[in-house]
């Protein structure tokens, strides 16, 4: 019974421990793309306050404060980051931790949620959104949120990777 016990608390410590990874990671990553976008604002005169807006409008959250749209755009798009870097996290943990390196991992996956956004999610819900930004500077912007976020992954689980591959004998 007590081993029950014991693999349960460790199961519960380690999925509060990948949730934790991933909250980090994709609030970097999020901080990565907000940063990425307003230097590209400033160097070409773009709105950043649009793309916020456009943020809440996808989201279908532009009727709840339309005064806030903005705050709302930004909060509503760090709430999607960090959902995204938590799940990040424990698609990484899950995979065989002595081949998955968490910055290919999470550039890679980030190309991939990139595509799916913009050629299958955001045409059917919010067609606009799409024009908000080049092709290029948005994937730019998701592959800077995967270089923060598997970053982040790389450096936070690094102790414990280090030991993971020290029990395998690599």
């Amino acid at each position: 019974m007590n081993a029950i016990v014991n693999a349960s608390e460790h199961s519960l410590s380690r999925s509060l421990d990948t949730i934790r990874l991933g909250a980090i990671a994709g609030a970097a990553g999020g901080l990565a793309e907000i940063a990425w976008v307003s230097l590209y604002a400033a160097t070409t005169g773009a709105n950043p306050a649009v793309i916020a807006r456009g943020v809440t409008t996808a989201a279908g959250a532009s009727s709840l404060f339309p005064a806030e749209a903005v705050t709302l755009g930004v909060g509503v798009h760090m709430a999607i980051a960090v959902a995204l870097g938590t799940a990040l996290a424990f698609v990484w943990r899950a995979m065989p931790t002595a081949r998955a390196n968490p910055l290919s991992f999470a550039i890679i996956a980030l190309a991939g949620v990139w595509a799916i956004n913009f050629f299958v999610v955001l045409p059917i819900v919010s067609p606009a959104f799409i024009s908000l930004l080049p092709y290029s500077v948005s994937l730019i912007s998701k592959l800077f949120f995967g270089l923060a976020a598997g970053g982040a992954l790389r450096l936070l689980a690094a102790p414990s990777l280090t030991m993971q591959r020290a029990r395998a004998g690599l």
